[in-house]
């Protein structure tokens, strides 16, 4: 290297001799850098001091730094999109609220529609909001939280006060207080006391016992109401989808919305197919509404959904609602009287009532006796005499009278057995709960004791409902994991489409840029999309990005089947695809694929092959779904812009494409709870939607059916059978049945009214928006916490939080004891 010393120019002489015209080109350049970087720091000295955080290198140092990172990942700018949202400061939560209360479409579209507040709420449609703490905490601070004020509870002092008002109450005290009074009177304030005295203590005791009782029966339902309330709501945030409280809900959140669901916040419609709302709980109106992006984007809290499926941006929660208004004036009444309470106020009211005619009876009586000289003393003297008797032996005999009288009251009268009835009461409901069952209405604590018939689901009671696929047919052909990589790519392609479009469920990645696959939906779903995404190779965001969606027929429980109209974006061809129970599925399908790809044509022998398959799978205890396709010519669809062209995709003339076994093992201990329940005396019923070959086979592993012993005709029927029958030959064949397959709601509510008829005491469970009817009919409803809707939950009587039947076969014991220990008394 040169020696050569470079000469260190002075800025600061360069900036004062600015008139030097002998400057060498070099410290020219100088002089302006130097001027730049002067001016620069005097334009930052007059800015806020947030402001200068970003300029903090350049007025610390005197020279300038350059941070230089290596070219961001894919998965970097995924994230960084993920937290690069904001919300507009200009956004008013009022005006949200207030537009979506007033259906205001004119509102929405000066805000640039559903999509302009969406942006302006700083939330991706896709990825959804940021979902860290801070801004959730933010968003909570500018339009509050998803509550809703409620009165204060009740005090101690209130209920006191209520026991007071009891007519029983009230006489014994009128009765302490004369007998104490007739006690002192006649013997004396050191022992006229004891009686009237020892009444009051009692008095005093059953009020302290009853208030104490009531205040913390009022305390355990407020604790019970907030664990009702918190409903579970599926949103996207930082592009997963999860499981988050309904208290935790903020607005600029996408919440996932399906049949049986209660709306939990207002909001607008994002996207998803067919959405009907019932909106009777906030307008009144009986008839479903429709909701899509169009004609009527918007959605109000506290409506359920009826019908489809869809994705909702919330835009105001909690007060801002008129839910949140509405709820915040409610307040819950825990003071709801059992049938056995009812039953023995009346019989206590009715003894009270007999115990002070008699008590008056014998007043009359003695007094007549008194007075016409028919009383006499220990000497055998009247006791009365007319005038010549003084004045204060008559006052003393009419008080013995009168205390006599008053002590066949304080006596007739059985002020103890209501409040052991409301201990009782409480214990069973603290032992439900502590057995994973949550009371809503406390009727059913004693009602389930005296249950005689069980009517129970079982997908997710009977069984775990952890569901995998095991078995797949391919037309005659069994695949098996080596065999998988035989079948022809146009047949994946089918599959791809027909379980990545036709799904209420999704594929997400647990992080930006992970090749590991989460999946949600219910557990049907969940186990055939992780099949078709670990077996079948499928890609779920190139499927979408593929193809397009038209129309989408939901799965309900009458149809068991769902179906969608879809359309390939590079040829603009249209197809429906079909998924469902098996036999349904094989009904529509006029041909299949075999593993090549050659379409054949299903004959009655081809036919007949498929429904053994069936049969053979189903007998193995596994739940068969069939899928069907076909292409759809130009003609059919030339209608497809009409919307109520494509209210009903075809039926007919398809073509299968496989069928998939899923297996969902018993739970453990099942089998032990039905033989328990039978030796209680209590009978098990199965209802459910499977074929009758799984529904034996489930009902037999579960102890329902015996092993060693032959199901009888009439013992196992299906739901069209049963149906089918005249009302007589219900009443007469409904006590033999033990398992019915391939049920609807309304066969299940069918069977109550006739279990009912027959004089049984019926227990039903239910999780779906349909079994509604059956859970109201029955004298119990037992709804499931974990898979059921929140009709179902709403029309119950008790809610089973584990979904498990074991749980419910628990929940007779406590019932049990309140009618046994209420008699013993």
């Amino acid at each position: 290297m040169s020696d050569t010393k470079i000469p260190r120019y002075d800025c600061s002489t360069l900036l004062i001799n600015v008139t030097t015209s002998t400057l060498t080109k070099a410290q020219k350049r100088w002089r302006l850098a130097y001027w730049t970087i002067y001016s620069f720091r005097a334009m930052l000295s007059v800015l806020p001091k947030s402001r200068l955080l970003s300029a903090e290198i350049l007025t610390s140092h005197d020279y300038t730094a350059l941070d230089v990172e290596p070219e961001p990942s894919s998965s970097h700018d995924e994230a960084n999109k993920l937290v690069s949202n904001s919300i507009d400061p200009d956004m008013d939560g009022i005006r949200l609220a207030e537009m979506v209360k007033n259906k205001d479409s004119h509102t929405l579209s000066l805000l640039g529609g559903v999509e302009g507040v969406a942006t302006a709420l700083g939330t991706n449609p896709e990825y959804g909001i940021n979902g860290n703490d801070e801004d959730v905490s933010r968003r909570s601070q500018l339009f509050g939280a998803n509550t809703y004020h409620k009165p204060p509870p009740k005090g101690l002092l209130h209920f006191v006060l209520e026991a007071f008002k009891d007519t029983t109450i009230l006489i014994l005290l009128v009765c302490a207080a004369l007998s104490l009074g007739f006690g002192i009177k006649e013997h004396g304030a050191e022992e006229g006391w004891y009686e009237g005295g020892s009444i009051f203590v009692a008095v005093f005791l059953v009020i302290v016992v009853s208030a104490f009782s009531n205040f913390r029966q009022a305390r355990r339902f407020d604790k019970l109401s907030k664990i009702s309330n918190n409903i579970k709501v599926e949103v996207v945030r930082e592009a997963r989808r999860l499981q988050i409280s309904i208290f935790d809900l903020v607005v600029g959140d996408i919440v996932f919305l399906k049949i049986g669901d209660q709306i939990p916040a207002d909001g607008l419609f994002l996207d998803g197919h067919s959405l009907q709302v019932d909106e009777s709980s906030m307008t009144g109106e009986s008839d479903h509404v429709e909701v899509d992006s169009t004609n009527n984007p918007f959605l109000f809290s506290g409506s359920k959904v009826a019908d489809g499926y869809a994705q909702m941006l919330v835009v105001s929660v909690g007060m801002n609602t008129a839910w949140g208004e509405m709820m915040s004036s409610i307040s819950s009444d825990s003071n709801e009287r059992t049938p056995l309470q009812a039953r023995l106020d009346k019989l206590t009211s009715t003894i009270g009532k007999v115990g002070l005619a008699v008590a008056f009876l014998v007043l009359l009586v003695l007094l007549a006796r008194y007075f016409t000289g028919n009383t006499k003393d220990e000497n055998g003297i009247k006791e009365y005499n007319g005038c010549n008797t003084d004045i204060d032996d008559v006052f003393n005999a009419v008080v013995s009278i009168v205390t006599a009288a008053v002590t066949i009251v304080v006596v007739a009268i059985p002020e103890g057995l209501p409040l052991a009835v409301t201990l009782t009461l409480a214990y069973s409901m603290k032992r439900m709960m502590t057995d994973q069952a949550m009371v809503r209405k406390l009727p059913a604590c004693e009602t389930m004791g005296s249950a005689t018939v069980i009517c129970t689901d079982k997908t997710g009671t009977l069984t775990l409902n952890q569901m995998k696929v095991t078995k797949f047919w391919l037309g005659q052909e069994s695949i098996v994991e080596e065999t998988y990589c035989k079948i022809a790519s146009s047949i994946r392609d089918l599959f791809h489409q027909g379980v990545g479009l036709n799904t209420t469920g999704s594929v997400s990645k647990l992080k930006p840029g992970s090749s590991v696959a989460e999946f949600s939906g219910s557990p049907t779903e969940k186990a055939i999309l992780s099949w078709a995404v670990l077996e079948m190779g499928m890609e779920m965001d190139k499927v979408k990005q593929k193809y397009a969606i038209l129309h989408v027929e939901t799965f309900n429980s009458e149809k068991k089947r769902s179906g969608v109209l879809i359309s390939r974006k590079a040829d603009n061809t249209t197809h429906i695809h079909w998924k469902g129970a098996a036999e349904i599925i094989l009904a529509m399908c006029s041909h299949y694929y075999e593993s090549n790809g050659v379409i054949k044509s299903m004959d009655g022998n081809g036919r007949s092959q498929m429904e053994n398959i069936i049969h053979g799978m189903a007998a193995s205890s596994l739940r068969c779904i069939a899928f069907a396709y076909k292409q759809v010519s130009e003609e059919e669809t030339a209608d497809n812009n009409d919307v109520k062209a494509r209210q009903r995709l075809k039926e007919e003339g398809l073509t299968l494409l496989g069928i998939v076994g899923i297996k969902d093992p018993c739970r453990p201990g099942v089998k032990k709870a039905v033989e328990a329940c039978q030796s209680a005396g209590v009978e098990i019923k199965m209802i459910t939607g499977d074929n009758v070959f799984t529904a034996k086979a489930i009902a037999t592993e579960c102890g329902i059916l015996r092993l060693d012993q032959q199901v009888e005709k009439g013992e196992v029927v299906e739901g069209v059978e049963f149906r089918n029958y005249t009302d007589e030959e219900r009443i007469q064949k409904v006590d033999k049945i033990r398992v019915m397959a391939r049920s609807s709601p309304f066969d299940k509510l069918l069977m109550v009214q006739c279990l009912k008829k027959k004089g049984h005491v019926v227990a039903v469970t239910g999780d779906g928006t349909n079994d509604a009817p059956a859970l109201k009919e029955a004298d119990v409803g037992l709804s499931m916490g974990i898979q059921g809707t929140e009709v179902a939950k709403e029309s119950s009587d008790i809610v089973i939080l584990d979904d498990d039947f074991t749980s419910v076969a628990t929940v007779l014991s406590p019932g049990d004891q309140l009618h046994s220990g209420c008699f013993c008394w």
